[in-house]
């Protein structure tokens, strides 16, 4: 038999694999998408993906763990509906309708940056040292690829998708005030505030005048891809990485998802990114990265201290 420090390198091991795994099925979901809103309106891709992956989730939960199937933050469970799924989402589809999908990735993926500026605010937290010079760096490679003082053709989008990334950084400030116990009801907490939003987006989709869906095999599968590997999936793998990787290693996963998104739209859908997007693009990486690794030292720092 395998001692109890040999099994938990072999976790370890298998959380790197599914991070690996995570990194290609999210960053490519970005040209998946992109493929399934030339199909359908927005609103009602967002709608069947998220009511396709919300039962999924639940579903699971019922199973698995009944008893954490029921509703406990009623309040927080709609915000985060509205805003993680109802906004974030919207935003995505919307963004993706007429833009690049490497570009709206690394937009998308300013969360981060969005966090570093709301967290003082919101969750009442202090900076980590040299925090403002690199959220400087952010915000300039930011305007690098908006290009704001030329005529970009998909400047909206492009808005579109930085507004997705702050809304997803709002839900990500929600979350910090939920009280979650384990990761079970962090399960529930997903799928039911998915559920929430994916409802407000279905009346939405009714609502909205557009074309009706075109069901081709393209847009099934991108459909299926959406519901299993890109949410329900995905979802799992990330609650098992989180639980058994430091905080810096998951969170400097984000940071890949788009460069596999980037380099995926760019072989399969010819985007190719410009000369300022580029540098804009790695200034946006570096950024991120360095605000990962500030964050990471101040909460060893912070550990350290209150261990004295």
């Amino acid at each position: 038999m395998s001692s109890a420090p040999e099994f938990r390198q072999h976790l370890d091991r298998v959380a790197l694999a599914a991070m690996a795994v995570l990194v290609l099925v999210w960053g490519y979901n970005w040209v998946v998408m992109k493929i399934a809103l030339s199909y359908a309106a927005p609103f009602d891709f967002a709608a069947l993906r998220t009511l396709g992956a919300s039962a999924c989730l639940l579903l699971t939960v019922l199973l698995l763990r009944p008893r954490e199937f029921r509703v406990r933050y009623v309040r927080g469970t709609l915000l985060l509906g509205l805003l993680q799924t109802l906004c974030f989402v919207g935003l995505v589809n919307l963004a993706l309708v007429h833009g690049g999908a490497g570009k709206s990735s690394v937009l998308v993926y300013s969360m981060p940056f969005w966090v570093a500026l709301l967290a003082p605010i919101i969750l009442k937290v202090h900076s980590p040292r040299g925090h403002w010079p690199i959220v400087a760096m952010a915000f300039a490679g930011l305007l690098l690829i908006l290009s704001p003082w030329g005529r970009t053709p998909d400047l909206v989008s492009s808005l579109l998708a930085l507004g997705a990334g702050l809304f997803w950084a709002l839900s990500v400030m929600v979350v910090k005030k939920i009280p979650v116990k384990n990761n079970w009801e962090l399960l529930s907490l997903t799928g039911w505030q998915m559920f929430a939003g994916s409802v407000v987006l279905l009346v939405v989709a009714v609502t909205v005048p557009a074309h009706p869906i075109h069901w081709t095999w393209q847009f099934t599968l991108a459909l299926l891809y959406n519901i299993g590997p890109g949410n329900a999936l995905a979802w799992f793998l990330w609650l098992f990485i989180v639980t058994r990787l430091p905080v810096g290693i998951s969170s400097l996963n984000s940071l890949a998802i788009p460069v596999v998104g980037v380099l995926a739209a760019w072989l399969q859908l010819g985007e190719r990114p410009s000369r300022l997007e580029t540098m804009g693009m790695l200034l946006v990486f570096l950024a991120l990265a360095l605000l990962s690794f500030s964050a990471r030292a101040a909460r060893l720092r912070n550990a350290k201290n209150s261990g004295l």
